[in-house]
């Protein structure tokens, strides 16, 4: 399993093993989802028929990231872990190419010669029947299909997985974590939501009131919830075993103290060990209230101590 990084290192490889080909399928998968785990299924199930091994295609940054900016919609999932749950799902290698202006004004038919058929080596494609794609999206699943006849590669359309008359979708999920259902967020992503990352040091002002945080940056990126929840902590060694810790989190720009940068910090109930640059997953359980800016400190510090009690009653701890 591995990660391939731009087009140049994809073109190199495929000029190493001329011959290989691949199950090759498409797409953002944000969140890697129970929809998105159900065409990997199909991917695998394809690959398995034909022998051969499986690839999937993405882009950095996301296709609507780089149209929309700023308003495009919260990522579910940073890079990497993306890339780690795709390759979880005992995919063989995940190619990631930069989208920029090249790639954006490539026209259809060159991007299926260039990319699908001599960088990538698709020899089976399956992607959604509304795929598009190339300069103004002018490719569509009919052209693909007529591709395929020419250049000898097969096309076939993905599964739609239904949750409740819904599609299980990206969208769905980020609206579920907005609403604080956490419940429906982790039957959509067949796993809790959660964030994770190595801890760093914050400007130590949690521990100054009495209420120490573990700090995860969300790298200037907006996160798909923000406020105070109860959560559970994974990664760290509690009482001589591996258990979840149970805490209170807040996520968002801190405003009473004119933070700058969406911060994820935690306080862990009944653990004061040192735990700076140690990679934890913070698992999010319940939502207790929305961010909002104190006039000062003092109360913001009144505020956590009340939404640390309803942490711990959620938790059934008081």
């Amino acid at each position: 399993m591995e990660l391939i990084r731009g087009l140049h290192n994809l073109i190199a490889q495929q000029r190493k093993y001329t011959d290989r080909k691949y199950v090759v399928t498409t797409g953002n998968f944000d969140g890697v989802h129970c929809g998105h785990q159900m065409i990997l299924r199909q991917l695998k199930k394809k690959a398995e028929e034909l022998g051969l091994p499986t690839r999937v295609l993405i882009f950095e940054p996301q296709p609507m990231e780089f149209f929309a900016g700023t308003g495009a919609p919260a990522r579910l999932t940073p890079f990497h872990e993306k890339v780690a749950l795709i390759l979880g799902n005992a995919i063989d290698s995940v190619v990631c190419l930069h989208f920029n202006e090249a790639l954006r004004n490539m026209p259809a038919n060159m991007f299926i010669e260039q990319i699908l058929v001599n960088s990538l080596g698709v020899q089976a494609l399956i992607v959604g029947d509304d795929f598009r794609f190339g300069y103004k999206q002018s490719g569509d699943f009919e052209m693909l299909r007529n591709a395929g006849v020419k250049f000898g590669f097969s096309v076939s359309k993905n599964d739609t997985l239904v949750w409740d008359n819904h599609r299980v979708s990206s969208t769905r999920v980020r609206v579920a974590l907005e609403d604080g259902d956490f419940s429906l967020a982790e039957q959509l992503l067949g796993r809790p939501y959660s964030m994770s990352g190595r801890v760093m040091y914050g400007r130590q002002i949690g521990r100054t009131i009495g209420i120490p945080t573990a700090n995860l940056s969300l790298k200037g990126k907006k996160a798909p919830l923000q406020g105070v929840y109860a959560v559970e902590i994974a990664g760290l060694e509690h009482r001589g075993g591996v258990k979840l810790l149970q805490g209170v989190a807040n996520v968002g720009l801190r405003p009473t103290v004119d933070g700058e940068q969406p911060m994820l910090e935690s306080h862990i109930f009944d653990f004061d060990r040192a735990i700076y640059g140690e990679r934890i997953r913070v698992i999010f359980r319940h939502k207790i209230r929305n961010e909002r800016k104190f006039d000062n400190v003092d109360l913001l510090r009144q505020q956590i101590l009340l939404d640390i009690d309803a942490a711990k009653k959620h938790f059934g701890l008081s």
